[in-house]
């Protein structure tokens, strides 16, 4: 059974253009190295095989450094890699439907955007983790909706599940997502875009370790 108070710390996501397929598994190794505690899969258009490959060859990555493993949106997926979980949006497979495929013991997060409705829902339907944003600009998803920082306290006041923050974050502006109570910092650009992403990481991480 997954321990599911490890839910905290920095969570970093992959992405195709910043880290093709050559880089993959040394990036990511490299974040660990740094201290990302939760890594989640993101591939929405490479062959089903490549995907099954590269999931397999990350989450025994995971393992060995003692971290999560989570797969975006896809439930079959993570099923075939025995991920710890999936993370949805919106628009992908329905929560309960999720659970029922994956089982009680699985992490499920959910896309809340900046909405508190949308997370109640959630918890409701039993996720595990809530994830709002954007905070800042997002260079992965540049049109995606603002979410102001306010919305953070409300949902740690509100709410019992972890809160993870998205969304342009960078060890120059995650402070304050720490601070207005942020348990998990989703980050891709700010990791995966540095000169050196161990470093990146590391400056990350190290924000749960100096709020503790």
């Amino acid at each position: 059974m997954i321990n599911k108070t490890r839910l905290c710390g920095l969570y970093v996501l992959t992405d195709q253009t910043l880290m093709p397929a050559p880089h993959l598994l040394s990036e990511v190794e490299a974040a660990l190295q740094g201290g990302a505690r939760l890594v989640q899969y993101r591939d929405k258009h490479s062959a089903a095989s490549v995907r099954l490959t590269q999931a397999q060859q990350l989450r025994a990555l995971c393992q060995r450094f003692g971290a999560l493993f989570l797969v975006n949106d896809d439930v079959a997926l993570a099923q075939a890699v025995d991920a710890d979980g999936v993370h949805l949006g919106q628009s992908d497979m329905p929560l309960p439907q999720a659970r029922a495929l994956l089982g009680p013991d699985k992490l499920i997060g959910i896309t809340c955007h900046a909405s508190l409705a949308l997370a109640y829902q959630a918890v409701a339907q039993g996720a595990d983790y809530l994830a709002f944003g954007a905070f800042y600009p997002s260079v992965t998803k540049p049109q995606a909706a603002s979410a102001p920082l306010a919305l953070l306290h409300q949902a740690k006041q509100q709410l019992s599940l972890p809160l993870c923050a998205i969304g342009g974050i960078t060890a120059d502006n995650a402070a304050p997502l720490v601070a207005a109570g942020a348990d998990l910092l989703a980050v891709t650009a700010g990791v995966f875009a540095s000169a050196d992403t161990q470093q990146a990481a590391a400056q990350l991480a190290r924000l749960y370790a100096i709020s503790a």
